[in-house]
């Protein structure tokens, strides 16, 4: 853990000297100079860039009204599952890692809707777009100090395990209003997979905005590194960001909602870092059932009412 919070000081200062050292709109990828050749929009990545930043705004609207209509079924139909809080409660979070994680919260509640407004950009204006362009690129360094030790924090506990299939079958019980145990560990299924995509995909992204953001300084040699002219590693790494974006988008307020509604109070557990009896013996059935073992909890009184899996 101490090497932990070493590497995320270290980042946090090379961050402010980065950000020192680069000036926002600094970019001149469009001057002729940049290109070997003229460009058409026929050849390389120019169709597939073409094509989906067209249709991009219409696919995230598709995916935002799609996911308020199943939240709000889903809440009205099945509702939140909620949990005594009068049992034993136990230390889920360390200070620390609930620390990285309001970081890391803190930057995506900022990307998420600034990235949204860039992309509807013609509808919002110009200069809004301009104000959530800068306000993008803070929230990103943001993140990217986060990024690391949230990935060594919590890696070795978001590999998929067999019961995660069972997890999937079942949609983590959150189709039903009967309460009992279901097969996850520490972080059940779903928060594996957003791990993996805000880590693996939060990453590409990154690295796909500095290559937009700073290709004055990558256009001489992303040639050599990737084959690809200025424009056409333009091209890429907004393609790229696009796609990702969306689907880190939808697992973003996946993850929200879940948190905020699906499970009543969960969200508490960031914030104190505790998680209460019923809630880890219902739904960190595997979990509850290791502290048991290493004698960090107690057995459940829940046990009487409800059968172990």
């Amino acid at each position: 853990m101490e090497k932990i919070k070493f590497i995320f000081l270290s980042l946090v200062l090379s961050s402010f000297a980065w950000a020192e050292n680069f000036s926002v709109g600094s970019t001149s990828l469009w001057e002729e100079s940049k290109f070997s050749a003229p460009d058409t929009y026929a050849s390389g990545y120019a169709p597939l860039f073409v094509n989906l930043q067209s249709g991009a705004s219409k696919i995230a609207l598709i995916a935002l009204v799609a996911l308020v209509a199943i939240f709000a079924f889903h809440y009205f139909v099945f509702g939140s599952k909620k949990f005594s809080h009068n049992g034993e409660r136990v230390l889920a979070f360390s200070g620390f890692e609930r620390l990285i994680h309001f970081v890391a919260a803190i930057s995506w509640v900022v990307l998420v809707p600034t990235g949204l407004i860039m992309l509807f950009g013609k509808s919002f204006g110009g200069g809004l777009a301009g104000v959530c362009k800068c306000l993008h690129q803070i929230a990103t360094i943001g993140f990217g100090v986060a990024i690391i030790p949230m990935f060594l924090m919590w890696v070795l506990k978001m590999f998929p395990s067999a019961y995660d299939i069972k997890w999937l079958a079942i949609l983590g019980g959150y189709l039903s209003k009967a309460k009992k145990p279901v097969p996850a560990g520490k972080f059940n299924a779903g928060q594996k997979m957003w791990f993996w995509v805000a880590i693996l995909g939060g990453g590409v992204m990154i690295a796909s905005g500095a290559l937009m953001y700073f290709s004055d300084y990558y256009a001489a040699s992303s040639t050599q590194i990737l084959g690809l002219n200025g424009l056409e590693a333009l091209r890429l790494s907004a393609t790229l960001h696009t796609i990702l974006g969306i689907v880190c988008v939808v697992f973003f307020i996946v993850h929200i909602y879940m948190s905020v509604f699906g499970v009543k109070g969960s969200i508490s557990s960031m914030i104190d870092g505790y998680k209460c009896e019923e809630e880890i013996y219902l739904l960190h059935n595997y979990w509850y059932q290791n502290l048991v073992k290493q004698g960090k909890m107690q057995k459940s009184q829940f046990e009487s009412q409800y059968k172990n899996l």
